[in-house]
């Protein structure tokens, strides 16, 4: 088998990477595989040695800040700036050769920036599965509903080309397959297909774990984590910030919001000049800042399955999260976790958690025994080794 990825795939500590790592896992298990992906920056040995582990062969290809330039020239040539910012002669180079020496019985394609790699001559016949994870496309409708002048002509051109390019791979490849159900109907809306289907993401049970220790006496912190650096955490985060955070903090002495991811700029950092927030960054261990806090996710755009939710309700942490964040998990908002919308919803509940233990604590029992439910990872990948086997056949 031939795995694509747009990014590397290792460590399995952010986003995209946690999925295509477990994928990538799973499949090396089964089959000899070779592993091909793009990077911004070069690839630490470390994380080479940890794929060439799992995989027969193992190219990374450095796109560079010509990138940008190739994302125009995509978008000049009518398809999608997100192809451009793909696209590498190098890896294309690579692949044919790869062909050329080896039969593939399947090609694993992760995310539709790497669908083009499809057409590269010895792999046009060979059997795909196209792991979308979201219809990425929707994210770009949204961004254009928000922005203003160019920038809301330019995301809706992405948006409108991108989704043409989705619905085109149900006719490329044996299967399709997306993060939740909730993506796949969105995906069946505006393509009806027998080849799509739903591949939760799971959580690693045994390294997010409720820890022994009692909660500790007083109003716990409130605490963000994911990337820094991601457009949506940014803009949910100072929406947060500004409409939620003051007038909880001013009900509850001794509210702290702590603020931790990768890769911050000024913007997020910025934010920590509001009383009672406290900016973190980049750690090693994300588990003890969950470990006795209030996770929040106040995302206004979200797509898939969000792995920040999922870690901390594995840890047995209450979660307070806006719609959006929630979509594509079947939980019962009120049991499994809190749902808030507006900011007033929002200060009401998390005003309530912050001065009541026996809640959080109720509330963090039943976020674990949710993951446990639907989320285990051997679980979820049971189900992409049967789509998996069915386009090998």
């Amino acid at each position: 088998m031939l795995f694509l990825a747009h990014r590397v795939p290792h460590p399995p500590n952010r986003g995209d990477r946690i999925r295509s790592f477990h994928l990538l896992q799973y499949l090396a298990e089964r089959a000899e595989l070779s592993l091909a992906y793009l990077a911004d920056h070069p690839t630490p040995q470390e994380t080479h040695r940890a794929l060439a582990r799992l995989c027969r062969r193992v190219t990374a290809e450095r796109l560079g800040p010509a990138r940008w330039l190739r994302a125009a020239g995509s978008l000049a040539a009518g398809r999608t700036a997100t192809e451009g910012l793909f696209r590498s002669g190098r890896l294309d180079r690579t692949l044919r050769q790869w062909a050329a020496e080896t039969r593939f019985d399947l090609v694993v394609v992760f995310c539709s920036s790497m669908a083009q790699y499809l057409d590269v001559p010895g792999l046009a016949g060979v059997p795909a599965v196209v792991d979308l994870v979201d219809v990425d496309s929707e994210k770009w409708f949204h961004y254009a509903r928000a922005a203003r002048g160019p920038g809301r002509l330019l995301y809706g051109v992405e948006g409108r080309r991108l989704r043409r390019l989705e619905a085109s791979l149900a006719d490329r490849a044996r299967a399709i397959t997306l993060v939740s159900r909730a993506e796949a109907d969105l995906y069946r809306s505006f393509r009806p297909a027998e080849n799509v289907y739903a591949v939760p993401n799971g959580v690693d049970l045994d390294y997010f774990r409720p820890t022994v220790e009692p909660e500790p006496d007083g109003v716990p912190p409130c605490v963000f984590v994911g990337a820094l650096d991601y457009r949506a955490n940014l803009d949910g985060l100072a929406w947060f910030c500004r409409a939620v955070w003051p007038e909880v903090y001013a009900r509850v002495p001794g509210a702290a919001l702590q603020i931790v991811g990768s890769n911050p700029g000024r913007a997020a950092r910025r934010l920590a000049d509001r009383p009672g927030v406290e900016f973190i960054g980049p750690v090693p261990d994300v588990r003890p800042y969950l470990a006795a806090a209030v996770a929040v996710v106040p995302l206004r755009i979200a797509r898939g399955i969000q792995n920040k939710v999922l870690e901390a309700m594995a840890m047995g942490r209450p979660v307070v999260g806006t719609p959006e964040a929630f979509e594509g998990l079947e939980l019962q908002p009120g049991r499994d976790a809190l749902c808030a919308a507006a900011p007033g919803a929002w200060r009401d509940r998390l005003t309530d958690l912050l001065r009541n233990p026996t809640e959080r604590i109720g509330l963090g029992a039943a976020a674990r025994r949710y993951v446990e439910a639907h989320h285990h990872w051997p679980r979820c990948l049971q189900r992409f080794g049967e789509i998996v086997a069915a386009a090998d056949a």
